[in-house]
């Protein structure tokens, strides 16, 4: 019987990997098989994850990147095809959220910062790799969105309009890239157990309030969104694309 989620040999390159769902994901990927290349801005951060996953027995490369940079994103490309020869699955996990507040209080340069990194990096990174994924005969894009993009938001605002642009770029990509074998989809994690929700995990009362918001009754873990990338990176999930894929405990609907 075919394995479903099986990923042997296929190279993944994951982004902001070095830590939180990332780094889930990459660990993930590679239990599943895959090669993974661990990215994030800092090299020491990206080479002891890759370090790591080598120890364990699994085969990873580090390449640091910044993914507001261009050239940085090529080189990231480019030091993937040179150690592999094809990338087979994308996933664009780096963000930024440098702002918490009111969109009124927003500034142009920390709207600009939030759009570059998070919409226009991702939108570089996929127009460099899917040409390449077309020429190898197919492959896998998987974009972290947010909850924050399919609702209004008091103090993330800014952010949230950004994941609901990358949700956007997705749909608009599926269907342009369908004929060519590559499937592209997104995740919307709802509140994870990450350094991006730390001021909330560190205050008792909020969090309760969260849990209790939340159908199952607790937070999201960096594996709860690992297991929906390797879905999406797998066959299991050959008949989907375009999509944006909720995974929040049912937070949303509650």
């Amino acid at each position: 019987m075919m394995n479903l989620f099986d990923m042997q040999d296929r190279v993944a390159v994951i982004t902001g990997s070095s830590r939180g769902i990332g780094r889930a994901i990459a660990r993930q990927m590679a239990a599943h098989g895959a090669k993974v290349v661990i990215s994030s801005r800092k090299a020491e951060a990206c080479e002891a994850v890759a370090a790591e996953l080598r120890d364990e027995g699994f085969e990873a490369i580090a390449v640091a990147c910044h993914i507001g940079d261009k050239a940085q994103l090529q080189g990231l490309v480019d030091a993937t095809l040179a150690a592999y020869g094809r990338i087979d699955v994308l996933v664009c996990n780096a963000a930024t959220n440098p702002v918490y507040g009111p969109t009124a209080d927003m500034t142009d340069e920390a709207w600009d910062k939030i759009m570059e990194t998070n919409v226009r990096g991702t939108f570089w990174l996929c127009n460099m790799v899917l040409p390449k994924m077309a020429e190898a005969g197919g492959g896998r894009v998987i974009v972290l969105s947010s909850i924050a993009g399919l609702r209004g938001n008091t103090v993330i605002g800014t952010y949230g309009v950004s994941k609901a642009a990358e949700a956007a770029l997705v749909r608009n990509l599926a269907v342009e890239w369908g004929p060519s074998n590559i499937r592209v989809n997104a995740i919307a994690p709802g509140l994870v157990r990450t350094d991006f929700a730390k001021a909330l995990l560190e205050d008792p009362k909020r969090l309760e309030q969260a849990e209790q918001r939340t159908p199952v009754r607790r937070i999201g873990e960096p594996d709860d969104i690992a297991g929906v990338a390797v879905f999406l990176a797998t066959d299991a999930s050959a008949y989907v694309t375009g999509q944006t894929l909720v995974a929040d405990g049912g937070e949303t609907i509650s």
